[in-house]
């Protein structure tokens, strides 16, 4: 469980986040929100890239503001960004064992732990091809595979399959489901793409102007009417 509690972020005169207080008690969590509506501010604060001004996070009974983000990431904290992060110039295997080795102490078990990475994510190509070779939809892949490499108890996903076509859309989804039951880690998805929230998340937040709008089981919340007139176009998603 993730207990947010007043959470506030300004940048100058700007709020980023307003005051955000949600409970996020189920494994696959949705964030949703127009473009600006403090996603990635979100994301930025629990990784512990942006300092609030005001509020308490609270994750799995850990004061997570308390940590430095190098401790976060030790603790358990991964994420995705919207720009790439994977070296194009260095192997699948390289990029992947970079973060278990930022994040885990000791080497033993290493190998391991990066193969069954890249197995868990579905990978197909020779761990030690380089990532300059693959395609976008193996490159994210490789993200995902740096995200849930070494035993993560948070990952956050900020539009892991943004571009990708349809049916690499829901292989990406099938992937991300399992994160919970194979991986052991708490998943919350920030996309777009309304059809991979209803598919993959259980409960999801909605952020508007930095304040959530509502919160709860997805399929609630994308038949919410506020959410439908300003998300969805007037219609609303189903599973």
């Amino acid at each position: 469980m993730i207990e947010i509690d007043d959470l506030t972020v300004r940048f100058g005169g700007v709020t980023s986040l307003d005051g955000v207080t949600v409970r996020l008690e189920r494994p696959l969590c949705g964030l949703i929100g127009p473009n600006g509506a403090g996603k990635t501010t979100f994301f930025n604060v629990l990784s512990g890239f942006v300092t609030p001004a005001a509020g308490s996070i609270r994750a799995f009974g850990t004061d997570l503001l308390a940590l430095p983000h190098f401790r976060r990431a030790r603790w358990g904290l991964r994420r995705t960004f919207q720009t790439e992060q994977a070296i194009e110039s260095l192997s699948i295997f390289d990029n992947v064992a970079m973060v278990w080795e930022h994040t885990t102490s000791g080497r033993a078990g290493r190998d391991e732990d990066v193969l069954r990475a890249i197995a868990f994510v579905g990978i197909r190509r020779d761990p030690h091809a380089k990532v300059g070779a693959l395609d976008a939809h193996e490159r994210r892949l490789v993200e995902l595979a740096r995200a849930v490499v070494g035993k993560p108890r948070v990952v956050l996903l900020d539009e892991p399959a943004a571009g990708l076509p349809d049916e690499e859309t829901e292989q990406m989804g099938q992937v991300i489901r399992a994160i919970p039951t194979d991986i052991g880690a708490m998943v919350i998805l920030a996309d777009h793409d309304m059809n991979l929230v209803s598919g993959v998340c259980e409960e999801t937040m909605v952020l508007d102007f930095g304040q959530v709008i509502t919160s709860g089981p997805t399929a609630d919340v994308l038949r919410d009417e506020r959410v439908v007139s300003a998300y969805l176009g007037g219609e609303a998603v189903t599973s």
